[in-house]
């Protein structure tokens, strides 16, 4: 059975540690596991006024958010939490009251820094939020990572880090398959 995994990056700058390191770990999915990543960039702030009237871009992460079995979110930390655009689009996927399209979804949580701590803070303060919108989440496979020369060479996840990132990849595709 084919798998969909909506990836989810927090950062939107053009040369993101983060973006790069999930093109590079979508990689190691296997052959029948399916890689979209979501688009975050271009959503409106989220205003409650708009539950009813979402706008076009709103209702393209609900949809793609719908036809995922399960979401990889990667995220830069900023101020020892998650970025404000992550923040943004998992209030509109979860919104009107009732209606979140995130309910249900496994999901892990994965993240680099240039700090020696990764992005721990960012992904427990995530964590937390996926706890809220009932997204079973990953559990005992953390990836907290510092952002070095090596990780991602040639757009792959460099040898000293392969084997860690491939174990989690794994662990996390074995989950949404149990899920699913």
């Amino acid at each position: 059975m084919g798998l969909n995994i909506a990836v989810v990056v927090g950062s939107i700058r053009k040369e993101s540690f983060n973006r790069q390191f999930a093109e590079a770990l979508a990689k190691l999915f296997p052959a029948d596991v399916t890689v979209k990543f979501i688009r975050i960039d271009d959503l409106p702030l989220y205003s409650q006024d708009d539950d009813g009237n979402a706008a076009p871009q709103v209702a393209r992460l609900r949809e793609e958010i719908k036809a995922a079995d399960g979401v990889l979110f990667v995220t830069p930390e900023y101020n020892r939490s998650i970025p404000g655009v992550l923040k943004n689009a998992i209030d509109h996927a979860s919104r009107p009251w009732g209606k979140s399209v995130w309910a249900g979804k496994p999901a892990a949580v994965a993240g680099v820094s240039v700090g020696a701590i990764g992005t721990a803070m960012a992904q427990q303060h995530l964590r937390n939020v996926t706890a809220y919108l009932a997204m079973p989440t990953l559990a005992g496979n953390e990836m907290f990572i510092q952002w070095k020369e090596g990780l991602v060479e040639n757009g792959e996840i460099g040898p000293n880090s392969k084997e860690f990132v491939q174990g989690f990849v794994n662990a996390f595709t074995a989950w949404v398959k149990k899920a699913a």
